[in-house]
């Protein structure tokens, strides 16, 4: 019973303390503050009005009860990262734990350096969702792509959706992951790209439904071959769609797809689809001299065949199911 009463009068002494320091810190100079609030990070005393008060501050006198004080909630982080500056958001990001609710206003409201930091934080706790929105975002930020592929728990989709965005060093990183997912883990991800909206890579060519009657034609004689896709890219303009649409149907990929890894004259990303495809090296090789031009390519002849060798076909296969999902073009 002592114990308890002893406890009891803790708990009243620390209300009544917090009450108090609530009503004069504001008063009191900058380097005053930023003692309390170093105290107050360190002591695990329920003070959360004061915390509150202290986090609300100038990022000086707040970082330490933002980067360590127990005695703030989640919803006085959320407030932080829905008010404050960035660099009061960036010290969130710093606490040994951190809970999907609250990282999710700090993407939100925090600008990519803040994302990145809170990638970075094992004890950060980030749901699906957040994730999502971090995906996006990392298309085209590169200060997002390493933190985002290199944290533990990132979906598996949503690492393919960001394969062609990111840096050869950062797409084999993802490969490995491809290698190591069980099939379960893998069928998961796929079912969640397929109910997930693509967005379609730019409009429609004109003669696309001339392209696909002469395709459908192509296959009726047994013509739809590997073979067949040097002499289309070789025609040039006239054969382009036509070209695009063979490589979809024999690597059994979208459209859509196969339109921008050709346009963008992505190299590493159509080696996984040639792979996965089964093409021979010597195919993968004259296609990669035809999509970069045959002049500006033969140089890297030896180098195309490398490539191709180091892509691991389970990963490759595995990769290139994502893209094999239906969308919305």
């Amino acid at each position: 019973m002592l114990a308890r009463d002893s406890s009891m009068q803790t708990i009243a002494n620390c209300s009544a303390f917090d009450e108090i320091a609530v009503a004069v810190i504001a008063d009191l100079k900058s380097e005053a503050r930023s003692e309390i609030s170093r105290m107050v990070a360190e002591t695990m005393l329920p003070l959360g009005r004061t915390a509150r008060q202290l986090a609300m501050d100038e990022i000086a006198v707040a970082r330490p009860v933002l980067e360590h004080s127990a005695a703030l909630t989640d919803n006085d982080l959320i407030e932080v990262a829905s008010t404050r500056s960035q660099e009061h958001l960036l010290a969130v990001t710093q606490r040994s734990s951190i809970g999907e609710l609250v990282s999710d206003a700090l993407v939100t409201h925090g600008e990519d350096s803040v994302v990145a930091s809170l990638l970075g934080n094992r004890g950060a706790q980030i749901a699906r969702n957040t994730y999502e929105q971090v995906a996006e975002r990392a298309e085209s930020s590169a200060i997002l792509q390493a933190p985002f592929v290199r944290r533990q728990g990132v979906p598996l989709d949503l690492l393919n959706d960001l394969f062609v965005a990111v840096a050869p060093a950062l797409r084999q990183e993802i490969l490995k992951q491809y290698e190591n997912v069980s099939p379960a883990e893998l069928e998961a991800a796929l079912e969640r790209s397929r109910t997930r909206v693509s967005k379609a890579y730019g409009g429609l060519p004109q003669d696309l439904e001339a392209a696909r009657m002469e395709l459908r034609k192509l296959e009726r004689a047994g013509q739809i071959q590997p073979p067949l896709l040097v002499r289309l890219m070789r025609e040039g303009s006239a054969s382009r769609t036509l070209f695009l649409l063979a490589l979809a149907h024999l690597t059994e990929a979208d459209y859509q797809l196969v339109r921008r890894l050709v346009d963008t004259r992505d190299i590493d990303a159509m080696a996984l689809l040639c792979r996965a495809a089964g093409f021979d090296r010597a195919l993968f090789v004259t296609l990669s001299l035809l999509v970069v031009s045959e002049e500006g390519g033969r140089a890297n002849l030896e180098e195309f065949g490398k490539l191709y060798e180091r892509v691991p076909v389970i990963a490759a296969q595995r990769a290139v199911r994502f893209w094999k999902v239906s969308t919305a073009a």
